[in-house]
């Protein structure tokens, strides 16, 4: 990994920082960038004290350009089809992370950098911020999970809008239609991703990990299907130590709500 284009750590908290630091190329999405996301995915699976992850980048300008075109000027048309198939990969190998994650997008997503934004749980943005895969005006589709992500988001709807017309949006309207969970001003978009995490940070690892699979497999089969899912979820859950720590916890809790409720009242 060059730890110069891409760089992660773990504070005490279990709180994982994925971070892109490629500002003067927009933290395009370059081959050696890719490969440096590829390795830090693997390394996360085998992080059993990882809670959740924040993906983001240095600056307050751009998140993630997308591709690097720069790059991809110089390919064949055989070399471009591989470099599609490679971020298509990485950022697929990206939303199979199994701890919480959220994107915290310190300026704008544009093409692949929404599509990456698109694999976190959670995405919070900037206010100032433009988001959008405007591919189709580079003769183009969206090649990195776009039109499938987007799609299930959104609706297809709203999806094809978005991507037939290449329109960017602000931080404010990509909130108010669901593409972002938050929109703030810029300077304060790291800061709530991590008040963010450390709330998720709190609650059991395998708990974690868990509801996340419940939910994001539950996504693609029918209601009974995603019930079964749910139920095999959980029972992955009740062997822990956790759980029996949070069942005692909460029966303390209860106890000392029930006495101080209780405390001072006389039967007279």
């Amino acid at each position: 990994m060059n730890v110069s284009l891409v760089e992660w750590s773990v504070n005490s908290e279990g709180i994982a920082l994925i971070e892109l630091q490629r500002e003067k190329q927009a933290h395009s999405l370059s081959k050696d960038v890719l490969l440096g996301l590829r390795d830090i995915v693997e390394s996360l699976k085998a992080k059993q004290d990882v809670r959740a992850v924040v993906l983001t980048s240095t600056g307050e300008k751009v998140f993630c350009a997308g591709a690097d075109l720069k790059e991809r000027a110089g390919m064949s048309e055989s070399e471009v089809l591989q470099a599609v198939r490679r971020i298509q990969s990485v950022i697929h190998e990206i939303s199979e992370i199994p701890q919480p994650t959220i994107a915290a997008l310190t300026g704008s997503a544009l093409g692949g950098g929404l599509e990456l934004a698109l694999t976190a749980d959670i995405r919070i943005g900037a206010n100032e911020g433009k988001y959008g895969l405007p591919e189709t005006s580079l003769a183009i589709i969206p090649g990195a999970g776009g039109t499938q992500r987007l799609s299930r988001l959104l609706g297809p709807g709203k999806a094809k809008q978005l991507i037939f017309t290449g329109e960017l949006i602000n931080g404010v309207e990509a909130e108010r239609i669901g593409l972002l969970e938050t929109s703030t001003a810029v300077e304060n978009v790291r800061q709530h991703a991590f008040e963010l995490a450390e709330k998720i940070a709190k609650n059991g690892p395998l708990a974690l990990r868990q509801a996340k699979r419940a939910v994001d497999l539950g996504q693609e089969v029918d209601l009974l299907t995603g019930l079964q899912i749910e139920r095999a979820c959980y029972e992955h859950t009740v062997p822990t130590a956790d759980r029996r720590e949070g069942l005692l916890a909460s029966k303390r809790s209860v106890n000392h709500s029930i006495q101080a409720n209780s405390g001072g009242a006389r039967n007279d």
